[in-house]
């Protein structure tokens, strides 16, 4: 138990971190009501451009506007192979995304993993500052915690700022209904090119802040990104669909599913002391409980009684 409190910081800061992907797939998922398997891919992207960014010399802003960039550009792909290619969307993610391999691994000079030193770069979050700044060696605003807390606010603003425009609606009309969206006068693909170009762009800055966090990137970090942000919108869903009604208040949800996500995940690796091996298959048992609990909800609910209509003869 003692070292689960002692990674409590860490396990809250990586589930932020992931917290922003999985609000990028929300949008896909839940607001424009496609199945984008992109993510596995353009997470990868977002922390390789990054990490060679830097390493060529760029700072830490030009670096993660890259990694950005080039996700949306992943996203725009997909949407490419959707909208005009007739490729539906599950499947075009996963060609994008099968493409995606190679174009990372070309991105990181052929290598398997790149390293970040924290020492030669100047860095938005590293595991090292936990320390640093509990020691008072790094100021507070520095605090890994702090830094992501603030990053998510800042998407989570921008996002209700932009959904809230003629842009933004459309994409939620397409998302709610796409015939009804196209009779209103709505262009219902450019609204999916673009929530999918977000959507991916929004995933590689969390693959980026990652890559600076752990120190690296590697040709697999983002596989099984996907069962983690399903996991994190679903917890979030189960736990404040009730409480939070805001668009705002959803995007919300969707980052403290994803803390409460790695908060399980470091109970069990530090508690329950289950090999790190089977953290996928857990991870698939967790998206799968709380997929099923809305249908358990409903199923052992006590139908109400249904009322006899009174017989208009007596």
């Amino acid at each position: 138990m003692t070292s689960f409190v002692n990674a409590l910081p860490g396990a809250v800061t990586q589930g932020l971190i992931w917290g922003i992907m999985a609000i990028g797939l929300y949008l896909t998922y839940q607001v424009l009501e496609l199945s984008d398997l992109t993510v596995d891919g353009s997470f990868c992207t977002g922390g390789a451009v990054c990490v060679m960014v830097m390493l060529s010399g760029g700072n830490v802003w030009v670096a993660m506007a890259a990694a950005i960039l080039a996700g949306m550009l992943a996203g725009a792909v997909t949407g490419f192979f959707h909208t005009k290619c007739g490729i539906p969307a599950i499947l075009a993610g996963i060609l994008t995304q099968l493409g995606l391999w190679s174009v990372n691994l070309a991105i990181m000079d052929m290598s398997a993993t790149q390293r970040l030193d924290v020492n030669q770069h100047s860095l938005l979050v590293s595991l090292r500052f936990l320390k640093e700044v509990t020691k008072g060696e790094k100021p507070f605003y520095m605090y890994p915690v702090l830094v992501v807390c603030v990053a998510t606010a800042l998407v989570i603003g921008i996002l209700y700022w932009f959904f809230g425009t003629e842009k933004g609606s459309a994409i939620r009309a397409t998302g709610a209904n796409a015939n009804m969206a196209r009779a209103q006068g709505i262009n219902t693909n450019v609204s999916k090119l673009l929530g999918l170009v977000i959507s991916n762009g929004l995933v590689a800055l969390s693959g980026a802040l990652l890559c600076q966090y752990q120190g690296f990137a590697e040709i697999n970090m983002g596989r099984g990104a996907i069962v983690i942000g399903l996991a994190a919108i679903i917890i979030g869903e189960v736990l404040f669909g009730r409480l939070f009604r805001n668009f705002g208040l959803k995007l919300m949800a969707v980052s403290l599913g994803a803390i409460l996500y790695y908060l399980v995940v470091q109970f069990v690796i530090s508690v329950l002391n289950i090999n790190t091996n089977y953290l996928k298959l857990f991870s698939a048992l967790i998206v799968a409980v709380f997929l099923a609990v809305p249908y358990w909800q409903k199923t052992l609910r006590p139908r109400k009684a249904s009322k006899e209509v009174p017989n208009a003869g007596n």
